[in-house]
């Protein structure tokens, strides 16, 4: 692929050198190139082998540089679709030009970080001992764990992969749900489950879960014993209670790593009952070994409509801090 750039102001050309690629590239009915034009505010033309792109110089720049890393994905034998499209065109308009070539191998897909701040904890996970990833639904922070977590299992890197959740929203008091056991809990686990169904063939799972290789277990399960040469993910830590998140943490042993996953603003924990998760982040700050990667609402990369949501409610939450604070300072005045 190359292309040529003129003047200033003046539309760039791009030719690439396999035509075949071109149909995926440009997407069905041209929604790769519809949605990059949306996105970027951009003109998008092609004939034949070459495309060229219209538009303000910066965002004619991004789109040339999203475009390609797609084109390069698809030579890589990978897929395109809209999610490819979003993330190319945010990694193209960061500062991180590299954090694109970073990628998750495992037995089912290749995975590559979406948006700077996934670049960022990809590469936090691959070298911290203890990684904390924050912030709000749809951001990945979970799926890149358990993708990590399952490439070190693969390559060798640890003999384990145990994977944890709290069972809040039953306050862990699970009997008068139907089912033995692990009927009971299996609801709450059923997003890791998800996750390592993305990555592993279906008979691994199961043949990985009856051997012990990995273990989806709910908190609780945790108390007592030492984790060696194992990767070990707590998702939903914020509903953790100081005294759980403790006995979490120590469960670390010698050649093992730990990924903790979770969002401040969605604490389902009784009121008055402060968070294991800000508890440990006070604790931890200084602590050598430990990152601390935060997502904002910019970082979500699921479905565009719950960005916007999480955009909404944080709105709302912000106003309501205002309000309050202001109602305080009036409180205050009012005594003086």
């Amino acid at each position: 692929m190359t292309s040529t750039d003129v003047k200033p102001g003046s539309p760039v050309q791009v030719e690439f050198d396999d035509n075949a690629l071109l149909t995926a590239l440009f997407g069905h009915h041209d929604e790769h190139l519809l949605q990059i034009e949306r996105l970027l505010d951009v003109t998008l033309r092609y004939r034949g082998n070459k495309l060229e792109i219209q538009g303000p110089e910066a965002s004619r720049d991004i789109a040339q540089r999203a475009i390609r890393n797609l084109y390069t994905t698809l030579k890589q034998g990978q897929d395109v679709g809209p999610g490819e499209v979003q993330a190319a065109v945010r990694m193209a308009a960061s500062d991180d030009r590299d954090g694109s070539r970073i990628s998750i191998r495992t037995r089912k897909r290749t995975i590559t970080p979406r948006s700077p701040v996934q670049a960022k904890y990809l590469e936090a996970l691959a070298r911290a001992d203890l990684t904390f990833g924050l912030g709000p639904a749809g951001t990945g922070k979970t799926y890149l764990a358990v993708a990590m977590a399952v490439s070190d299992l693969i390559q060798g890197k640890v003999d384990r992969l145990i994977l944890s959740r709290p069972a809040v929203e039953a306050g862990e008091r699970l009997g008068f749900l139907p089912g033995d056991l692990q009927d009971k809990i299996d609801p709450y686990l059923r997003p890791l489950y998800d996750a390592l169904y993305d990555m592993l063939p279906g008979e691994q799972v199961t043949g990985r879960l009856e051997s012990g290789e990995i273990e989806v277990a709910p908190l609780a399960f945790m108390r007592g014993r030492t984790l060696s040469r194992a990767y070990i993910i707590l998702d939903e830590a914020q509903n953790t209670s100081a005294m759980q998140m403790k006995m979490f943490l120590t469960r670390l042993g010698e050649g093992s790593r730990m990924a903790i996953t979770g969002d401040m603003s969605q604490i389902d924990l009784p009121s008055g009952t402060r968070s294991g998760l800000g508890d440990a982040l006070d604790v931890l700050n200084r602590v050598e070994g430990v990152e601390v990667v935060r997502f904002g609402e910019e970082d979500v990369v699921r479905h565009a409509m719950v960005g916007r949501i999480v955009g909404a409610y944080n709105a709302r939450d912000k106003q309501r801090s205002a309000v309050s604070g202001e109602d305080m300072r009036g409180s205050a005045r009012d005594t003086d």
